[in-house]
């Protein structure tokens, strides 16, 4: 009879740490400066930073302080944002321009323009070769160049639409196809790829993290799944469910929490094991933040957000309008989620 109890505790011992980490919501609102569209976000844990991505500019936020400390500007198209703290350099993609520019991340100064592919989006440091990839979302390919120099090492075909890498600090990079529902993973010092697998159930893939103990991936998927894949072999373990028009998804080693930014909401789950997972909760956020960071030291959500216009009035050739994309000007601000 005891062993027969064993499976029993144990599920119900999961159940109660995946339900006992939620809570999350909204602590506040701080307004920005800017106007356009936002996308990226990326945190830089020494220096206790987080640059948010807004069409012409970086704004950089002070994690401690709460407050914005100053901004990257002359951008056009920005996506994307990389920092290398050893090098005091951090790595921004202009998708308008298809470039790559290299600031100074004390000064918050330009650096050096890089050329890169058609449409810069997606861009990661990778330590273990030193090396910046920019992912080139309408050119198929990925512009690789040295951090330090900004000599550009070589281009990588990819054979689809790269949306979000992440890597494993070991020398394997992985991006997702957006247009192919393919994930791709890369040796970061030969640029060789060398593995490449559908996602499906997941279809058009656009965020990912990473578990890096356990080798995993976390791909939120527009077909409102979020899809669990073991980084080696490319098998699909797994997949939630989660909301419409997921952009970026964040792992939290310490509480084993995933966070999918969804349009108007944040999908939380839990990692109970390597090969199980659960929703804890859906936590509503505003029209259109649908990307995110994660500060893994205070375990704080961070988005961008505005306010949009009303959808125009049905017409005989219209009868759904959609809100307008553009944000109303002046309406900027970033959203902190926490408990």
């Amino acid at each position: 009879m005891k062993i027969r109890r064993v499976p029993l505790i144990v599920a119900l011992a999961t159940v109660l740490s995946a339900s006992s980490v939620g809570g999350y919501h909204l602590l506040k609102e701080i307004p920005g400066s800017g106007d356009g569209s936002f996308d990226y976000l990326s945190i830089e844990p020494e220096a206790r930073r987080l640059y948010i991505s807004h069409l012409t500019q970086v704004e950089v936020f002070d994690l401690d302080s709460e407050k914005f400390v100053g901004k990257v500007s002359e951008l056009n198209g920005v996506h994307g944002i990389a920092a290398a703290p050893k090098l005091g350099r951090g790595f921004i993609t202009n998708g308008l321009l298809s470039t790559v520019t290299i600031f100074d991340l004390k000064t918050l100064k330009h650096i050096a323009e890089v050329p890169a592919g058609k449409s810069a989006d997606g861009v990661l440091y990778d330590s273990v070769s030193n090396r910046v990839f920019a992912f080139n979302h309408h050119g198929d390919s990925a512009t690789v160049f040295d951090a330090g120099d900004g000599k550009v090492s070589g281009t990588i075909e990819l054979g689809g639409e790269p949306e979000f890498p992440v890597n494993d600090e070991k020398g394997n990079v992985w991006v997702n196809l957006e247009d192919k529902s393919t994930l791709v993973r890369i040796d970061s010092q030969s640029l060789k790829i060398t593995g490449r697998w559908p996602t499906a159930p997941c279809e058009a893939p656009s965020s990912m993290a990473i578990d890096r103990e356990h080798n995993r991936l976390f791909i939120g998927c527009n077909s409102q799944v979020m899809a669990v894949a073991n980084a080696e072999s490319g098998k699909i373990i797994a997949t939630l469910p989660i909301g419409p028009h997921v952009d970026a998804t964040a792992f939290d080693p310490a509480t084993g929490l995933i966070f999918d930014a969804n349009n108007g909401s944040v999908t939380v789950i839990h990692e109970d094991s390597p090969d199980n997972y659960s929703v804890v909760e859906t936590v509503k956020t505003q029209l259109k933040t649908n990307t995110l960071a994660l500060d893994t030291k205070s375990h704080k959500i961070y988005m961008p957000g505005a306010e949009f216009g009303p959808a125009p009035a049905p017409t005989v050739e219209n009868p759904h309008p959609v809100p307008p994309k553009i944000p109303v000007p002046g309406t900027f601000k970033l959203l902190i989620l926490g408990k």
